[in-house]
């Protein structure tokens, strides 16, 4: 994930404005920050993390000429695509190659530390607890929709 932070920032750093109260390694620093905890967060908890870009975006787009807000926006969105494509081509492991495990916690607390079923969050123990994708945006729907007779 260091790579697409990295390729990020490599972009943007030459349009980045210099604030004459900042330093302006200040400005690099920060942009450079949120790069890296959006991919990191990106990488950990992708499965809730649902606007990457706009989130990222939101954080630096301060830090850029408004002439340049669109550009800086296309090069935050191809850059998580990336990620995002190449997170879904990972193994049965987490990002950084590490075995990974149930999110769901023991009666005593503890995490589980059983492995979650292939392209799944949870293991056998748990899978009653994972939602599928647009389980909530089909209730909503099938609450509005007029009752048929």
């Amino acid at each position: 994930m260091y790579q697409f932070s990295r390729s990020i920032y490599r972009e943007l750093n030459d349009r980045i404005i210099e604030s004459p109260g900042n330093c302006a390694a200040s400005n690099r620093q920060k942009v450079l920050e949120a790069c890296e905890e959006t991919m990191m967060r990106l990488a950990q908890d992708q499965r809730y993390f649902a606007r990457p870009t706009n989130t990222l975006f939101r954080e630096i787009r301060n830090f850029f000429p408004l002439q340049d807000q669109l550009w800086v926006y296309r090069v935050i969105d191809a850059n998580v695509q990336m990620a995002t494509a190449y997170l879904a081509q990972l193994p049965n492991v987490g990002p950084f190659w590490e075995p990974r495990h149930c999110r769901a916690c023991t009666r005593r607390g503890t995490p589980c530390k059983r492995e979650p079923l292939p392209g799944r969050d949870y293991c056998p123990s748990h899978k009653h607890l994972e939602e599928p994708f647009g389980v909530s945006e089909e209730l909503e729907h099938a609450q509005g929709a007029p009752a048929a007779a």
